[in-house]
């Protein structure tokens, strides 16, 4: 699949998808509570989702179970919500969720502590989080995607953080995963030149120790290898003649 260029009615309709999906996010955000399964978690964001007259990106998509992936502390991403997963005062919980808005997706990830939480794990939130911003800086037309990628890494690193190498980013459109990929860390190639029109889903995946990830038996779940926290920040933008447009934050 060629890295697509979207049409003004293809982007109008991936901005509604983003905007939807930001609002997503800040309820489900006020939902979260020591106590709650993270099967319950999923289960407030598909209703949610569903409320906007929206289909969850997620749900069965490669066979995945459910709407919203629920991953805790030491699960980088694609945690499978569960009814006896019970989320505690303390955690960091990355919630990953997509909508499709009349046939185009959008996609974004935000990390929340649950109730308060250590200052080590606020700062991994943090620095993941602006680590995306550092990195859009060059999401800008006539930049390479490399030039964005590079950025990430040398925020995240700066804190000591680990960058994982194996998950990305990728584009995104009318289909949930699309060319290119978007890496967190820099490549010996410069990546594609980026031009107007582009949709990308940027996501750092930041591990407060290694870099190195395991799945666990269930094919799904992404866990650190030495067990410390992991944090992720992700959203659809919009690549434009000037700045970038970050089309799932409101």
């Amino acid at each position: 699949m060629a890295v697509t260029i979207k049409s003004p009615r293809e982007i109008e309709r991936m901005r509604k998808a983003g905007e939807i999906l930001a609002k997503t996010h800040d309820e489900l955000a006020k939902h979260l509570k020591p106590g709650m399964s993270t099967l319950e978690i999923d289960r407030i964001g598909e209703e949610i989702i569903r409320g906007y007259g929206c289909i969850p990106s997620f749900k069965n998509y490669n066979g995945y179970p459910a709407s919203i992936c629920v991953s805790v502390n030491d699960e980088v991403v694609h945690g499978i919500p569960h009814p006896e997963h019970i989320i505690e005062e303390g955690d960091i919980v990355s919630l990953d969720a997509g909508v499709i808005y009349e046939g185009y997706h959008s996609d974004a990830a935000r990390t929340w502590g649950i109730g308060t939480i250590a200052p080590e794990a606020q700062r991994l939130i943090d620095v993941t989080r602006q680590s995306f911003f550092e990195g859009i800086r060059f999401a800008r037309a006539g930049n390479h995607l490399n030039d964005i990628s590079a950025a990430i890494q040398k925020y995240a690193e700066s804190f000591g953080y680990g960058v994982v190498r194996d998950l990305v980013g990728h584009g995104i459109g009318s289909h949930l995963h699309e060319d290119p990929e978007v890496p967190n860390f820099a490549r010996k190639r410069k990546g594609i030149l980026l031009r107007p029109g582009m949709t990308l889903a940027i996501e750092p995946m930041i591990n407060a120790g290694s870099p190195e990830v395991v799945w666990l038996d269930d094919d799904w779940t992404v866990v650190t290898e030495d067990g410390s926290l992991s944090a992720h920040y992700e959203n659809t933008v919009l690549i434009t003649d000037g700045e970038p447009e970050i089309l799932s934050l409101i």
